[in-house]
């Protein structure tokens, strides 16, 4: 595909470039930030369907758009996983109800989602997980399809009886529930139980969908279901911080005992989770790489202004690394581009793994040399130790802590190599227990 962009993708350039310097004004909360993106239309412009609430652009202006919010220094995003991961998902694979009930307070940036896949014993191995999903009737009473349930009925929020207006009446409520009256009644529900970890932002979620095993005794990527589940059920639903390296808490353990889900919140039908959810990590490594790649230029360019600052840069042994990452940074832009608009990158199941490969070494090298321009100082923080803050860290520290973790969190290195291997080279699978 030719990504030269045109002089109407460079219109909408400045379009997003003045509408981000006008609206984007000191430090905005993070839900607040997601609805002021959903106002202004923003939010779900790379879906293959519109009329959800989304405006929708082509591939050429999705990357003009990650770039400028990029280079404006903009919040990072609470409704990514919402917006990257479940709605294609959904449009993909959702029923029509599904997709009217859950993409419009996703556009309207109104619910914010977290991803239920990784366990304690199966992180990058994700056929070996172990939580359930077993399928109950409803209970006597349970009010379907009433207009309203008291906020802290967690099981009747859970079901969806708490309705919103329609998607032209206005924006939904958060954690509220619109199923349009198809004329059948639900079919029961499914109490999840098990233990999810790395949980990014589940702490602010108000939604997990969830991959869990609803055919007992099956195994591997068998019996598996892709479930929508809501977070606020007290007692049923807890979500403890996980503190990392860097003293802050981006990731979680998730706990569900008991939980309830709707029987037609299941996506794919049920036993088909295994095909969601790989389907769902094809949506993982998209237009976002590439921003993610203006913040690796803009890091890389700190590291090389220390360098010069400190006579770093006089080693030629550094300066050969801070060319180097200069040019695969390059490379893996150029790389990006190719393989976004081709076909045969979109069934390449080796091509986010080669991504993944590429920027989470790239990233972890750059945050040693971070360390290593620094010399001795590296060691010292930026604040005196006190008890009110016992752990702060300078952006450089953050960098190199938290990007160890990027060549294992998102798949590991090994797991990605054995996909390449497997799904792309052809070579002989590795032997499983």
């Amino acid at each position: 595909m030719d990504f030269a962009f045109g002089p109407q993708d460079e219109v909408f350039r400045r379009e997003a470039r003045a509408w981000l310097r006008e609206h984007l004004v000191g430090a905005p909360a993070r839900r607040d930030w997601e609805r002021e993106l959903g106002r202004g239309g923003w939010i779900g412009l790379g879906w293959d369907e519109g009329g959800y609430g989304n405006r929708r652009a082509d591939l050429t202006r999705q990357v003009v758009w990650a770039e400028e919010y990029a280079r404006s220094k903009a919040p990072a995003r609470s409704g990514h996983i919402g917006e990257n991961l479940l709605a294609p998902t959904l449009v993909a694979h959702g029923t029509p109800e599904q997709k009217r009930r859950f993409l419009p307070p996703i556009a309207q940036g109104r619910e914010l989602w977290c991803q239920g896949y990784s366990e304690p014993g199966a992180g990058s191995d994700l056929a070996g997980i172990r939580t359930t999903a077993l399928r109950t009737p409803l209970g006597e009473g349970t009010p379907v399809g009433a207009s309203a349930v008291p906020a802290a009925d967690a099981e009747a929020s859970a079901l969806g009886t708490t309705a919103v207006p329609a998607v032209d009446a206005g924006a939904s409520a958060v954690g509220a529930t619109a199923v349009r009256d198809t004329g059948a009644a639900p079919e029961g529900v499914f109490r999840v139980t098990g233990q999810k970890i790395w949980t990014s932002l589940a702490h602010e979620a108000d939604w997990c969908f969830v991959l869990a095993r609803t055919e007992p005794g099956s195994t591997r990527h068998h019996g598996l279901s892709f479930l929508l589940v809501p977070m606020d059920q007290p007692g049923r639903v807890e979500v403890r911080p996980i503190r990392q390296l860097t003293g802050t808490s981006e990731f979680n353990e998730v706990f569900f005992d008991g939980a309830v889900a709707r029987a037609e919140h299941v996506v794919g039908g049920e036993g088909n989770g295994w095909r969601v959810a790989m389907s769902l990590l094809g949506f993982e490594r998209g237009v976002s790489t590439l921003a993610q790649q203006i913040r690796f230029a803009e890091e890389l360019g700190r590291v090389l202004r220390t360098a010069v600052a400190t006579g770093a840069a006089m080693d030629p042994v550094v300066r050969d690394r801070l060319v180097r990452l200069w040019a695969e940074l390059r490379t893996m832009r150029w790389n990006a581009l190719r393989t976004l608009g081709s076909s045969e990158s979109l069934a390449d199941a080796g091509v986010p793994s080669v991504a993944k490969l590429l920027w989470g070494g790239w990233h972890r090298r750059l945050g040693e040399l971070a360390m290593q321009v620094r010399g001795t100082g590296a060691a010292v923080g930026p604040a005196d130790w006190s008890a009110a803050l016992p752990y702060e860290l300078d952006a450089a520290q953050h960098l190199f802590l938290f990007s160890r973790a990027d060549t294992i969190y998102g798949g590991s290195d090994e797991i990605q190599r054995t996909i390449i291997a497997e799904r792309t080279l052809g070579l002989p699978k590795e032997p499983r227990g």
